[in-house]
């Protein structure tokens, strides 16, 4: 055991060759059951600690553990100084990369956890996971230059002068990645909603980090960059919840009284015989110049434009059928030619 290989006897090969293996397979079998544990516990008791612990302890790579078992494992030898540097550049490379899978994981966690509370908005959070992961590695790669003796001032000052030239290069593109960065965090819309964007109608089909993509009513796709869309006044009609229904009906002037008072109850009971309707008002709007115009006004409980369609299509065909059976007449507008007299004609001027 004194002999003497690569200046360590092989008793100190020995013991670091035993202790590289001894940690490299308790270091596995541990996350394995440590992971089985949580997961367990997880399914049981879905707590927010318990599932981002076992998202940790899964982001814990093989590599790692095998930088700290040879790590452990040198620390029974001796090289010369020539061979430290390397040694020392590549765990803190294995070390910063592992604190990086980390980091994403927790960023991975606490996106997943917004995704629970706010349902329907996968678009928006693929883009703060995108822009997560940016910084994160951004950050690890920085500390492990700054581990490595490098001065990262002079860096990150040296990149702000060149970020702000590519920035005046790019700016449209860096305006649509910041919309699109407000359109996630903020939530005007999400996929599936329907919108007016001016004279532009559709429903949205995604939300990219450079535009996004309606389909129109008449089929083709409308790609807007995000930085225009937010520019826009934006109707979203997804959020709709209920739909406020304003319509007239126009009588003829020589209606008897007791005819016209009857008309609001008439439009009352069209409305209220109806599902999905709250009635509002019914009243004689105005005296017109050449009909009695009523106004009713209800509201349906349900966004869906088919559903108000059908609604208002039964409300107007029981109003006919209730003013045919009164013989109250509808109001048309008419035109009334009149012609010269003869008379007037034959009159010397």
């Amino acid at each position: 055991m004194d002999l003497v290989y690569f200046g360590n006897t092989l008793g100190a090969w020995a013991k670091a060759l035993l202790t590289f293996l001894l940690w490299f397979t308790v270091l596995p079998l541990a996350r394995a059951s440590i992971s089985r544990r949580l997961k367990g516990r997880a399914a049981a008791h879905p707590a927010g600690v318990l599932v981002l612990l076992q998202a940790l302890i899964r982001s814990t790579s093989r590599l790692f553990m095998f930088a700290v078992a040879t790590y452990l494992a040198m620390r029974w030898l001796s090289f010369p100084p020539r061979f430290d540097r390397p040694v020392d550049i590549a765990l803190l490379v294995i070390i910063w990369w592992q604190v990086g899978r980390w980091l994403s994981a927790l960023a991975r966690h606490l996106i997943d956890q917004r995704r629970g509370h706010e349902a329907g908005g996968e678009a928006s959070l693929n883009i703060l996971r995108f822009v997560a992961m940016l910084v994160v590695w951004t950050v690890a790669s920085l500390m492990l230059l700054a581990n490595l003796g490098v001065k990262i001032m002079p860096l990150i000052a040296g990149l702000g002068i060149g970020g702000i030239a590519i920035a005046l290069a790019v700016q449209n593109v860096l305006g649509d990645l910041l919309a699109s960065l407000s359109i996630a965090l903020d939530k005007p819309f999400k996929v599936g909603d329907f919108l007016s964007l001016g004279e532009e109608l559709g429903t949205v089909e995604y939300i990219g980090i450079k535009s996004t993509r309606l389909r129109s009513l008449s089929g083709e796709q409308i790609v807007i960059s995000n930085g225009d869309l937010l520019k826009s006044r934006v109707r979203n009609y997804g959020r709709m919840f209920e739909r406020r229904v304003a319509f007239t009906v126009s009588v003829m002037l020589g209606t008897p009284l007791e005819r016209l008072r009857e008309i609001p109850a008439i439009l009352e009971r069209a409305i209220r015989a109806r599902q999905k309707t709250r009635f509002d008002r019914a009243h004689l709007q105005k005296i017109g110049d050449y009909a009695l115009v009523y106004e009713a006004v209800y509201y349906v409980l349900d966004a869906n434009y088919n559903t108000y369609m059908d609604i208002q299509q039964a409300i107007n065909l029981e109003i006919l059928e209730e003013l045919q059976g009164r013989r109250i007449e509808l109001a048309v507008p008419t035109t009334r030619r009149i012609e010269p007299d003869p008379a007037a004609r034959d009159k010397p001027a």
